[in-house]
């Protein structure tokens, strides 16, 4: 065996790999590679290391010299030393990995890193509840969706998507959202953003195109990578302002059921327009549904894309009602798009995972995806409740504003008091966004001031310990 590299993975039950070279005798060498091992991370907490006399004979060292680096490494902190548990390395001794802050006012950060960084209270939008993942019913769909799932489905496959989940979809979202829907023009995709590179960035539509006034930059950035114009239109209580739509825009991106961020619905009238304008021409309405089961208020509103299937793209995806890991979204597609869209998505490396595809048609079909959602309602719902309660309570000077839906709530403030709130947010470990960071540079209207504070993300135990931060950083 080499003396330069030592693979103990016979004696510790995994790889590791010990370099004993370098200056210094033979002990020096074996404490730097033992103690690199350590810091780096390649040696867990807790990790037992082989007795002294083993490693000593895998080595061709002297016991001594294995030992005396234990007691070296042990005096150090490094290791610790008990009879009967042997040597192991020393619970506190974790490797230092760099660690990426998210600014808690900046839209679409990155999600803090784990560890002293990490936000006290994460409140920020868009986020579900991680510990409500409904494991043991996603688990039992998956063993019966691999177990009847046909040979063919382990093959290259249809880049629609799986037939089983094209056709689940196409009935969930007919009978819950009111949307006409062929199988055979639902394209599953990975997301809102993927269907927006497929239909922008794969030239299947062109700019320039009309946006909401208030969005995800993240969007925004996206399309203008593709090279695409946006537009902002004006936003109010009633949702984007149709009547500003021109000739000139080939398509117009919307948030119907929900305004993101602001909160308001699209009115029935402005609907009916938006519908109208396309038709007039070779227009198309991009709808994005990204939680459109969660008005807590009525029934939810059904699609825009009911009132004109052939002008409307229809897109959706599980991010907000089951989990963001589950990269699983799609497009409900005019005809005449179809093709279009399937040339841009390619070969089959842009394709979601078909294991998930199977698991998630499953799961819709069981019923399991309507009790989750039902349950995800009702908490979300206690929990706006909740908030907007407090708020009258302990600040009524400052409102939620929009209808009773989503996950997120946006609290408007006094002109000029957000980067305070910000600060004083940052400062207490807050993360949220405030809403000019959804502001679109060109819209059409004077900045506002708010918080939109995500109200889905703690878990129970946690929402009234944050809800209670909120409420100490608002200006008074």
């Amino acid at each position: 065996m080499s003396e330069t590299w030592v693979n103990l993975a016979e004696r510790i039950g995994a790889d590791l790999h010990l370099d004993l070279t370098g200056p210094g005798g033979r002990r020096a060498a074996l404490t730097r590679a033992l103690r690199a091992a350590v810091r780096s991370g390649r040696l867990a907490p807790g990790t037992r290391l082989p007795p002294y006399r083993s490693l000593a004979a895998d080595l061709g060292l002297a016991r001594n010299t294995v030992a005396d680096a234990y007691a070296e490494l042990v005096a150090e902190g490094w290791l610790t030393a008990r009879q009967g548990s042997g040597t192991r390395v020393a619970p506190r001794a974790e490797p230092s990995a760099p660690v990426r802050a998210s600014a808690p006012g900046r839209a679409g950060a990155s999600p803090p890193a784990r560890g002293a960084d990490r936000p006290a209270h994460d409140l920020r939008q868009g986020q579900p509840d991680p510990s409500s993942f409904p494991r043991s019913a996603w688990l039992s769909s998956a063993r019966r969706a691999v177990t009847a799932a046909p040979n063919d489905a382990f093959g290259p496959g249809d880049p629609r998507g799986r037939p089983e989940l094209r056709h689940a979809l196409a009935e969930y979202l007919a009978r819950t959202r009111g949307v006409r829907a062929d199988p055979e023009a639902v394209v599953v995709c990975s997301g809102f953003a993927h269907a927006l590179r497929l239909l922008f960035g794969g030239g299947v539509l062109r700019g320039p195109l009309a946006v909401e006034g208030y969005g995800l930059p993240f969007h925004r950035e996206l399309l203008a990578q593709a090279g695409v114009r946006t537009r902002p239109l004006g936003v109010d209580a009633d949702g984007a302002r149709i009547g500003e739509l021109s000739a000139r825009e080939r398509a117009v991106l919307l948030t119907p059921a929900h305004q993101f961020p602001t909160g308001g619905p699209l009115s029935a009238q402005r609907r009916t327009a938006a519908a109208g304008w396309a038709c007039s021409a070779d227009r198309i309405v991009i709808e994005d549904d990204y939680d459109g089961e969660f008005r807590y208020d009525r029934r939810p509103i059904g699609a825009l894309q009911g009132l004109a299937p052939d002008r409307v793209v229809y897109a959706g995806s599980v991010s907000k009602s089951l989990s963001p890991a589950v990269r699983l979204g799609w497009m409900v597609l005019p005809g005449h798009l179809v093709d279009a869209v399937l040339a841009a998505k390619g070969e089959r490396e842009a394709w979601a995972g078909v294991l998930d595809q199977l698991t998630l048609a499953d799961f819709l079909r069981c019923g399991s995806y309507d009790r989750h959602v039902r349950r995800m309602r009702q908490r979300y719902r206690a929990r706006r409740d909740r908030f907007v309660t407090a708020l009258a309570e302990r600040a009524p000077h400052v409102h939620a504003t929009g209808i009773a839906a989503g996950l997120h709530a946006v609290l408007r403030l006094p002109p000029g008091t957000e980067p305070a709130a910000l600060d004083a947010a940052a400062r207490a470990g807050i993360a949220l966004d405030g809403l000019s960071a959804f502001r679109h540079p060109e819209a059409p209207f004077p900045p506002e001031d708010g918080l939109v504070v995500g109200y889905a993300t703690p878990p129970d135990h946690a929402f009234g310990a944050a809800l209670d931060a909120v409420l100490r950083i608002l200006p008074r």
